[in-house]
Formats: structure tokens, sequence, C-alpha cells
């Protein structure tokens, strides 16, 4: 591969761009900005919502991509939406907090909830606590904290038509429109870059990575990545805390 065979880089942020201690290395960084001199679109593509600026330095990327696909900017510029009326997860969220399990409705960078988010996440700061037989938004997501089965058995039985369901390797259950994936929104940049996804590297670890490496140019799966994720990969690299997108970066597109 030489540098100009790659037009569109994109990365996961944790467990991926992000090093264990949720911070980006000065090596990294200067990859980024190496390829964005190059002429490279950079862009992070995250199961994270509005909490993601707080990570990573604008001035770096491009474009983005939020919970796991649900929008997608270039800039300040939304590319990408596909969201959930409420209507459609009402049921499931009032099901799932009558059996007293912990769980939430995001929108616009706001957490509706049954339980205090900031205590188990200190970085989220914007929560209010629902009732969410009346709750009136448009969500990006559902999320469930998955402390036992029967939580994923619930939200499966209450799971709408025209939504997905999956659990991270954290133990975190997410359900979205099933046009909310990271594939969708990647291409629907590329698009707008008039970009080939043929000429686009992602990078990632988890399973809801999965589709977008499968689906750009080159997939490459984090040393730190599920087996099911290197499994998708074409290439893998070194894992998270030791720099792996950023080496591979320098030895394939610098």
């Amino acid at each position: 591969m030489n540098s100009t065979s790659v037009k569109m880089i994109v990365t996961d942020l944790d467990d991926t761009l992000l090093r264990s201690d949720k911070t980006m290395s000065e090596r990294s960084k200067s990859a980024i900005r190496q390829c964005r001199a190059l002429g490279k679109k950079t862009v992070y593509a995250t199961g994270r919502g509005d909490d993601a600026k707080a990570l990573v330095s604008s001035d770096l990327f491009d474009g983005c991509v939020y919970m796991n696909g649900a929008t997608a900017y270039r800039g300040d510029l939304l590319i990408y939406k596909k969201h959930i009326p409420v209507d459609k997860v009402r049921v499931m969220l009032t099901a799932t907090d009558n059996a007293g399990f912990k769980i939430a409705a995001e929108a616009k960078g706001k957490h509706y909830a049954n339980f205090n988010v900031s205590e188990r996440w200190p970085y989220i700061h914007c929560f209010e606590y629902a009732d969410f037989a009346t709750l009136n938004i448009e969500a990006e997501k559902v999320y469930a904290i998955v402390d036992k089965p029967q939580v994923t058995e619930l939200l499966e039985k209450h799971l709408a038509k025209g939504l997905h369901l999956y659990v991270s390797r954290d133990g975190l259950a997410m359900v979205m429109h099933e046009e909310a994936v990271k594939s969708r929104a990647v291409a629907a940049l590329a698009e707008h870059w008039r970009i080939s996804m043929n000429e686009v590297v992602a990078f990632g670890d988890d399973s809801n990575d999965i589709d977008m490496l499968k689906h750009c140019g080159i997939g490459v799966a984090m040393g730190n990545a599920l087996d099911e994720v290197k499994i998708a990969a074409d290439h893998f690299c070194d894992t998270n805390d030791n720099d792996g997108v950023a080496k591979w970066l320098e030895d394939n597109v610098l």
C-alpha cells in the first residue's frame, strides 16, 4: 500500500485510538495530523454521544460518527441521522424500569434515566431522572446495564421492528435504529467527500465495529480486539495502549 491509496481514515475511540486511561497519546495525535497534512480525511466513529468531544481534539478530525452510527457530522454539518421516536421504545423503557433494571434514553447529549448516570460515568453531567410513561423525545439510542441475563432477555422481548440490539464487551446493551450502524454513517461521510469505501481504512476493537471493518476497503483490528473482530478484519495492529493505530498509519500510509 502507498500513501495515495487511502483517502479516508476512520477509527473507533474507546480501546482503539484512546488508551485505557481514555487519553490520546502524542504519537497518535502526530500520526493523525500527518495524515491530514497529506490530504487524508480523518474521522472518529464511536458509540459515545456528545461526551466524546471532551476526549479528542476537534482540530484533528474532519468528521465524526456518534452513537454507533445514529448521527454523522462533517464539522458542525449534520450528514447522517437515524433516530428513534420515543413511542417505539416506550414499552421497552417502562417494562425494564418496572423490572428494576437500569435503563436510559439519550438525546441531544442528555441522558434520561432511572438511575444516577453521573455516578456511574463521572464525565456525564447532563442527565435527569425520567418518567418513561410521559417522556417525549427522539432518542439517539437506548441503553441498559446488563448486570444479569434477564436484562437482555427483557430488551429482546420488547425490541420493536426496525430496531437492533447489541451488547458491548463492557456489559452495556444498546438499542438503535436498524440503520444506525457505523458502516452506513461512514459511507454517508465518504459519499459526501466523493470517496469510495474501497479507499477507506477503519480501526476497531469491539463487536459494534465489525460491520465498519467489513464494509471499508481495509479493516484493521486492534491487538486487544475481541476474537470475532479479528476474524472480520483484513489486518491487525498493536494494542490501544501501544499506539496500534499510529503505528499502522506510520507503516502503511505515511
